[in-house]
C-alpha cells in the first residue's frame, strides 16, 4: 500500500473518530446541563424534563397548516363598497385547523357531558346546561315552514355530520376550552398520571380542568388523591436522596400538555382557506386568489366532475341548490361536512356550507401598521387569582358566576374545578413598552382613545352629553338587559339620538359564504360582523390550535 493510500486512511479514520466524539458529546448534553454541568432527569431527584420529545402530535380532527406571509384581504373589486378588507401583508405562524366544521354530533357529546356533570334538575346547575343548548329556532321564519328543522336538526341522526348551528360566539368558545380539557384529560391517563377512566366519573365536585392541574394539581378532581395519584402508575417518580417518593405531576417540561383548542383568528382562517400550500404562482402569491380551490368559477373544470359545483351555496333568487337531478350542489340546507372536495391543504368546507366565527373583534381596519404578525384584534388578557395564602382560587359549585346577555339568555360565567380569572393590572403592566392594560380590544381602532392628542381627562362613558358622545368613533346602542329574583326580564333600551355605529366591542368576525349566501361571500377575503352572543341558522364554527416547536413538520436535522 502506497503512502498515499495510507495517508487517506489515516484522515479517513480522524474523521469518523472526531464524528464519533461530537455524537457522543451531543448525546450526553441531552442529559447533562449545558449552563450547569447538573444532570437532568436524575432518578434521585432535580430538574425533569422531556428531552426525548420530538414532535407536537396532531390533536383529534385538525390538519397541519404551515405557516407563512399572504396577502390578506381582497385585491379584486370591492363591489359592495364596504371598504373593510383592503389588501395587506401577513405573516402567520404554523397552527392546526379542524379539518370541517364541529358537527351536530361532536357538539352532542359536549352537551351530554354538562348534562351528567351538571345535572339540569339540580337548580345551581341548571343554567349551566341551558346555557349551551344550541338555539334551535333561529330555524323559523315567519314567512317559511322550517319546525322540521327546529326539532330535528340539531339531534336527529340524520343531521348527525352537519355542521352545527345556533350557536353563539360565547358558546363556540366554551366548546373549545371543554375540548382542551378533555383532550388532556385524555393524555395524562395515557401516560399513568390519573387514573384510567377517572372521566367516567366526573362530577360537579371531581372534575379535570387544565389550568388547575398546571398551576394546581392537588386540587384537581376535587383534591381526590386516588385518581391524581393512581397505585398502578406508569409515570416516572421522583424520589429524594433519602429514597422517599415525591408525587411527581405533569408539567409543561412534559410536553403532555397540549395547547389550548380555540377558535382560529381571522387572519389564520383565510390563510388555511385560500389553501397555497401547493401553489406558488406569483399571483397567488400577491392575493389574486379568489377561492379555496384554484380558479376563478364555482364550477369544477375537471374533466371527470366538469360542471359539478365546487362549494354548497346560494344559486340566484329562489334556488339554494340548483335544478333537482341536474347541476346541483347536492344540499337546500347545509350539507353533511367533507361533502365537497378538501383544499391544498385537506381542509373541507372553507367556502359555503355554514359561515364560520373566528376570534376577532370586528372593525373596518387591519391595522397592519402597527403589526403584521400572527395579528388578532380582541386580545383581553387575565391572570390567576390568588389567595391570602398565595394559592390559586378555584371555582367551587356555591361560586359559580352567571351572566345575562343582551338577548336574556344566562350562560354561566365560570364552572367548578376551573382557576377564578381576573384581569390583568399595573403590576403587570408598569414600564411595559407592549401593552398597558388588560383590555385591548379598542387599541388603535379610530376613536378619540386611540389618538396622540387623547388626554387623560376624557369623559370616554355615555353622560349624556351629545358633544362628548360624537367625538367616538364606534358609539353603538348600550341597551341593557337584566332578570330579576324571579326570572323576569328587565329590558332598558338606549333611546339617544346620537348613535351611529352597530360595532362595538361585543361583536365578532364570521368568515366565509353559507348556504344562504350568493358566490361572491365564499371569497375567503370577505368579512362580516355579528354581535357575539347572539346565533343564526347560517353560522357555524371549527377550532383551531397553536403549534409548538418548528415550524414545519419536515424539519431537516443537520449535523
Amino acid at each position: 500500500m502506497d503512502m498515499k493510500n495510507v495517508l487517506n486512511l489515516r484522515i479517513l479514520l480522524a474523521l469518523v473518530i472526531s464524528l464519533t466524539i461530537v455524537s457522543c458529546s451531543r448525546n450526553s448534553s441531552k442529559n447533562t446541563s449545558r449552563a450547569t454541568g447538573w444532570k437532568i432527569n436524575d432518578k434521585n431527584g432535580g430538574f425533569q424534563y422531556n428531552d426525548k420529545f420530538q414532535e407536537q402530535e396532531t390533536a383529534p380532527g385538525l390538519v397541519f397548516v404551515e405557516g407563512g406571509t399572504f396577502t390578506m384581504g381582497k385585491v379584486q373589486d370591492d363591489v359592495m363598497h364596504d371598504w373593510n378588507n383592503s389588501p395587506n401583508q401577513q405573516h402567520i405562524q404554523s397552527f392546526y385547523i379542524d379539518e370541517s366544521e364541529v358537527t351536530n354530533l361532536m357538539y352532542l357529546q359536549y352537551l351530554d357531558w354538562l348534562k351528567s356533570v351538571y345535572p339540569p334538575e339540580e337548580e345551581n346547575f341548571r343554567l349551566i346546561y341551558e346555557g349551551a343548548l344550541p338555539d334551535t329556532l333561529v330555524w323559523r321564519n315567519r314567512l317559511g315552514y322550517a319546525e322540521m328543522m327546529t326539532e330535528n336538526y340539531l339531534r336527529h341522526p340524520g343531521y348527525g355530520e352537519y355542521p352545527v348551528v345556533g350557536v353563539s360566539w360565547i358558546q363556540a368558545v366554551e366548546f373549545a376550552s371543554w375540548r382542551t380539557d378533555r383532550y388532556n384529560e385524555l393524555n395524562l391517563e395515557g401516560a399513568g398520571y390519573i387514573e384510567r377512566d377517572a372521566k367516567l366519573s366526573a362530577s360537579a365536585e371531581s372534575n379535570f380542568n387544565t389550568d388547575t392541574y398546571i398551576n394546581a394539581p392537588t386540587l384537581t378532581y376535587g383534591g381526590n388523591d386516588s385518581i391524581i395519584n393512581p397505585d398502578k402508575s406508569r409515570r416516572r417518580v421522583q424520589t429524594t436522596a433519602a429514597g422517599d417518593t415525591i408525587n411527581q405531576y405533569a408539567k409543561r417540561e412534559s410536553g403532555l400538555i397540549s395547547p389550548d383548542y380555540r377558535l382560529p383568528t381571522e387572519a389564520e382562517w383565510e390563510y388555511a382557506a385560500l389553501g397555497m400550500s401547493e401553489l406558488r404562482s406569483f399571483n397567488v402569491y400577491r392575493g389574486r386568489k379568489k377561492y379555496p380551490w384554484d380558479g376563478q368559477y364555482t364550477r369544477s373544470g375537471k374533466r371527470k366532475t366538469r360542471g359539478d359545483q365546487l362549494a354548497n351555496f346560494k344559486q340566484g333568487k329562489g334556488d339554494y341548490g340548483g335544478i333537482a337531478g341536474w347541476s346541483d350542489d347536492g344540499a337546500d340546507i347545509t350539507a353533511e361536512v367533507m361533502s365537497y372536495e378538501p383544499n391544498d391543504y385537506g381542509i373541507y368546507d372553507m367556502a359555503g356550507n355554514v359561515a364560520e366565527w373566528v376570534y376577532d373583534v370586528y372593525r373596518p381596519i387591519v391595522d397592519d401598521e402597527f403589526n403584521d404578525f400572527n395579528y388578532v384584534r380582541g386580545n383581553v388578557y387575565y391572570k390567576n387569582s390568588i389567595n391570602e395564602d398565595g394559592t390559586v382560587k378555584v371555582i367551587t359549585p356555591d361560586e359559580i358566576v352567571y351572566d345575562t346577555l343582551s338577548n336574556g339568555r344566562i350562560v354561566a360565567r365560570n364552572l367548578p374545578g376551573e382557576i377564578l380569572q381576573v384581569g390583568v393590572d399595573e403590576n403587570e403592566t408598569y414600564l411595559r413598552t407592549n401593552f398597558d392594560k388588560s383590555d385591548n380590544r379598542n387599541f388603535r381602532d379610530g376613536d378619540a382613545r386611540s389618538s396622540r392628542m387623547y388626554a387623560d381627562n376624557f369623559e370616554d362613558e355615555d353622560d349624556g352629553d351629545s358633544n362628548n358622545e360624537t367625538r367616538k368613533m364606534y358609539n353603538s346602542p348600550k341597551h341593557n338587559v337584566e332578570r330579576d329574583s324571579l326570572g323576569n326580564l328587565i329590558k332598558k333600551y338606549d333611546t339617544s339620538n346620537q348613535r351611529t355605529s352597530l360595532i362595538n366591542d361585543e361583536v365578532r368576525v364570521y368568515k366565509g359564504g353559507s348556504w344562504r349566501d350568493r358566490a361572491y361571500w365564499i371569497d375567503p377575503a370577505q368579512r362580516r360582523y355579528f354581535p357575539q352572543d347572539m346565533a343564526t341558522d347560517y353560522i357555524g364554527f371549527r377550532c383551531a390550535m397553536s403549534r409548538v416547536g418548528s415550524k414545519s413538520q419536515d424539519k431537516k436535522k443537520r449535523n
